[in-house]
């Protein structure tokens, strides 16, 4: 395994692949890596000849500045997972590689915003971040297939939408979110719950799986079952929660036609931000289009 740290000896070494006519598979991440991001990779093995994988906590994507500052790094301890895992390259950039003249003065990537969760501040600078940075990353890279997990679907649609609009020949690939016993979608965020936190942090995910088994045996109750489970995350320490029932393509209101919607999930848990999301199969009738309310 090699590791990288500038992005002229990246394309280099990429270019040098390319000759070979490798597949190449990148997994993009910030770090602090769990079996999710394992699953990612060996998923990435099965597809690819080459597996790079990049380790760069992005500041373009925080919108306060402590989020930045508090976000595990752990680059040796990375390392050496990702070399158990025959990761071929490893490019860990410092910010200056990646924003060479500063983030004040970095040419921004603004996807068109999705409704819904993308429409509040914080999501759009965030998803702004995320764009910009990927634009970056698959030009030092030119992977043919990029690899996500899916407990962020706001992110994935941003990215799906960027690959399609700005005509990257890139294929995009996911695997199941994959979660603690809990229940609790595993991240590179959670190990800074204290024992408290980490106890309550599940009951996300039971939420959500509540309200997909309403939607599928009451979807006229959407609105009701929403201030329900506002109420129960709210009782179990959750706060700044934003709670949606939306068409999974697009992430607009449910409609009649929907053929799947999304439980989009985010909440705040002591200094963390949980970020989920539950794909449930809509039944026929889907419900209306004014059923759909946020919170």
């Amino acid at each position: 395994m090699r590791i990288i740290e500038t992005a002229l000896i990246l394309r280099k070494e990429i270019a040098r692949l390319r000759t070979d006519g490798k597949r190449v598979a990148f997994i993009p991440t910030m770090g602090n890596l769990h079996d999710g991001h394992l699953a990612l990779i060996k998923e990435a093995r099965a597809q690819a000849d080459i597996v790079v994988v990049s380790v760069f906590v992005n500041p373009l994507q925080f919108p306060r500045e402590d989020d930045l500052q508090r976000y595990p790094r752990t680059l040796q301890a990375d390392c050496e997972k990702l070399s158990k895992a025959q990761v071929d390259l490893v490019y860990a950039p410092a910010v200056s590689d990646v924003y060479p003249h500063g983030l004040a003065h970095q040419t921004q990537v603004m996807v068109p915003p999705l409704v819904s969760q993308c429409d509040e501040p914080h999501q759009r600078t965030r998803l702004r971040g995320i764009a910009t940075v990927m634009c970056k990353l698959f030009n030092l890279v030119q992977p043919d297939i990029v690899f996500f997990g899916t407990n962020d679907h706001p992110r994935f649609l941003t990215i799906r939408r960027l690959i399609r609009d700005l005509n990257y020949d890139i294929a995009l690939a996911t695997i199941p979110t994959v979660r603690e016993k809990t229940g609790l979608a595993l991240s590179s965020c959670n190990t800074l719950l204290n024992k408290e936190e980490k106890e309550a942090a599940p009951r996300l995910y039971q939420v959500m799986q509540t309200l997909a088994d309403m939607i599928r045996e009451r979807p006229s109750a959407i609105a009701e079952s929403l201030d329900n489970a506002r109420d129960d995350l709210s009782r179990a320490g959750f706060r700044d929660i934003s709670l949606e029932i939306c068409d999974a393509d697009d992430l607009e209101a449910v409609r009649v036609n929907s053929e799947k919607a999304v439980i989009l999930a985010s909440a705040w848990l002591g200094n963390i931000r949980l970020i989920d999301c539950l794909h449930v199969n809509m039944p026929n009738p889907a419900v209306s289009e004014t059923a759909s309310p946020s919170l």
